[in-house]
């Protein structure tokens, strides 16, 4: 009987070890094709287990006078699946608040976002990121739906 508990145990320690976390920074710098191409920038910060985490992210697309194009500013807050290999892929959906500027005009509102990318290894915890993302923004923006395209440095540790 005792074999058996100590056997228990021992396969309890070894199969019951909590999943190793990971954290990560990016820095990004792509666009939005959106009624007129301008640029993108932001950052963000994320913490996952082996295959699921979240992120908080802040993004700002730039504004186009000439085009109409409105600036929109995001912070959102996502959920990510990714797979555990050195190259992650991965799919993230989320929502925040947004604010978008063309000229006078200013909206501010909640929003969702769905996309998706990839972390490719560079060298030690220094990663390529790149990503895409379709917004739905709520309220009465001047566009409802916005994409971003962006490339990254991605820091984990």
């Amino acid at each position: 009987m005792r074999r058996v508990v100590v056997s228990l145990l021992f396969i309890a320690a070894v199969v019951g070890v909590p999943a190793v976390a990971w954290a990560d920074v990016t820095a990004f710098w792509g666009f939005s094709p959106t009624v007129a191409t301008r640029p993108s920038r932001g950052f963000g910060f994320g913490l996952s287990l082996l295959v699921v985490g979240f992120e908080i992210e802040y993004g700002n697309t730039a504004e186009d006078l000439t085009k109409a194009a409105p600036s929109v500013t995001t912070g959102m807050i996502n959920g990510i699946v990714q797979t555990p290999t050195s190259t992650q892929l991965y799919l993230t959906a989320g929502g925040g608040f947004y604010r978008e500027r063309v000229g006078a005009l200013q909206e501010t509102n909640f929003g969702t976002n769905i996309g998706g990318g990839a972390k490719i290894g560079i060298a030690g915890p220094l990663r390529l990121r790149l990503d895409y993302r379709v917004f739905r923004l709520r309220g009465t923006p001047v566009q409802q739906t916005s994409q971003r395209f962006y490339a990254g440095v991605n820091f984990s540790f």
